[in-house]
């Protein structure tokens, strides 16, 4: 029995619409309750929330688009400001048609003009006796526009008094976008994550047709069992199925092991699903450069994340610049003697570190320093003399620009900016790595 019921569609439209969108069919059946027949007014504005890749895009697409609903379809991102906006919302309102030929560039300089140019274009393609919707994804930029626009389109169907429903699709909650003097409240619907199981079912339907579906359930189940802790966003884990899935059936291809043969096929795909846990989210490689990785069996130590490539855009002195701001964030200031001056006398290893013995300072965090330190330990540092140039202070300003190091206090402190570095050791390791500096030798919690 289907669980989509509608008397407005045919159970067909419903039954092909439950297979398209899997484990959302209790917010599909709340969406069409809400939307009822064609020619029903339906609730003014409907905001839909949830987390990233939880379906609230697909749902709302594949919905409109099976029960052929006429509807505009805009990205608030990529169009980022109210003229943008509306323009574009017109222009696909002028197409919604079939027959229609496809509309010129629409002018569109206020919401007054929206208003009236709307009436138009729905009075053009003959849609006054059915209800149009405005889906805005990404809605949580309309924050950044005028303030009478979110309120407006709020209240679309009362300005335009036609039937029209604004549909806004978050990532946020409503409370942040609520305006501080008031708002018409739009109708809330949340989506919550996937489960587990969810996204085993949804991406078992995947399965290439050459193989079996318990076969590649059984590959998900392995999949999902590594990367669910790290990554629940559905787009990345299809991605990492469809990447690893040819390394998983090698041992079926070359006869080695049947498909029932779960022991030996973790065997094979297991020491891969690590290396590819080191570039979940990052895309620092394509996916051809990946399976040739897959092919060499590659040193998982080619891939080295963020770190192994942030070093190439710094200058040579930058990179120093910023080994003197970590080694200045979390050493102490008393133990710079010990570390940079060249004859600092004998100093008692044991007694030095149990007088003044703490908690760790990566642990505590980075603390702040000021300027001359920071050029004090660069001059120790490195072996040839640098000049404290223009040069060198501008990349400074680089690296804060960069987010590398941060300013700590106003500017127009009398004793001089202060910095704190914001890298992690990691990150300073591979920039150390770049010029041959032990890093590790010149920091106090690794005595």
């Amino acid at each position: 029995m289907p669980n989509l019921e509608h008397p407005a569609y045919p159970a067909a439209t419903l039954l092909r619409l439950e297979s398209l969108v899997p484990c959302r069919e209790s917010q599909v059946s709340m969406l069409l309750s809400i939307f009822g027949e064609r020619q029903q007014f339906t609730f003014p504005s409907i905001f839909i929330y949830g987390h990233t890749s939880s379906g609230k895009t697909y749902v709302m697409q594949t919905l409109l688009n099976t029960l052929q609903l006429p509807h505009v379809f805009v990205n608030c991102v990529e169009h980022f400001t109210s003229r943008l906006l509306l323009e574009e919302i017109l222009i696909q309102l002028q197409n919604c048609s079939s027959e229609s030929t496809p509309a010129s560039r629409v002018l569109c300089d206020t919401f007054n003009d929206f208003v009236r140019l709307f009436k138009q274009a729905v009075t053009s393609q003959d849609l006054q006796d059915q209800t149009v919707y405005i889906v805005l994804d990404r809605a949580e930029q309309l924050r950044e526009m005028e303030a009478n626009i979110l309120p407006a389109f709020l209240r679309l169907q009362e300005l335009t008094d036609r039937n029209v429903t604004v549909v806004l699709l978050s990532e946020i909650v409503w409370e942040l976008f609520r305006p501080s003097t008031g708002c018409f409240e739009p109708l809330t619907l949340y989506f919550p994550d996937y489960s587990i199981g969810h996204l085993q079912k949804i991406l078992s339907n995947n399965h290439p047709p050459e193989y079996s579906a318990d076969f590649y359930a059984a590959y998900i189940n392995i999949l999902l069992g590594v990367f669910y802790m790290v990554c629940r966003d559905l787009k990345e884990l299809q991605h990492l199925a469809a990447l690893n899935f040819s390394k998983y059936c090698e041992p079926v291809v070359r006869g080695e092991a049947s498909e029932r043969d779960t022991r030996k096929l973790w065997k094979n795909i297991e020491p891969h699903l690590k290396k590819a846990m080191q570039t979940v989210y990052l895309r620092e490689i394509s996916s051809s450069q990946w399976e040739r990785l897959q092919q060499d069996d590659g040193d998982p130590g080619q891939l080295k994340g963020l770190s192994a490539h942030a070093h190439v855009e710094l200058p040579y002195y930058s990179k120093f610049l910023l080994i003197a701001a970590y080694l200045a964030s979390y050493n102490p200031v008393r133990t710079d003697k010990r570390f940079f001056l060249k004859h600092h006398g004998k100093l008692k290893k044991t007694n030095f570190m149990k007088k003044h013995e703490k908690t760790s300072n990566h642990l505590l965090g980075p603390k702040p320093f000021p300027l001359d330190r920071l050029l004090a330990i660069l001059y120790s540092i490195v072996d040839s003399r640098v000049a404290p140039t223009a040069n060198i202070f501008s990349q400074i300003s680089s690296l804060v620009t960069l987010q590398l190091l941060s300013l700590v206090g106003h500017n127009d402190q009398l004793d001089g900016p202060r910095y704190k570095c914001t890298v992690s050791l990691d990150f300073i390791r591979a920039i150390a790595r770049t010029v041959n500096f032990d890093i590790i030798k010149y920091l106090y919690d690794f005595l």
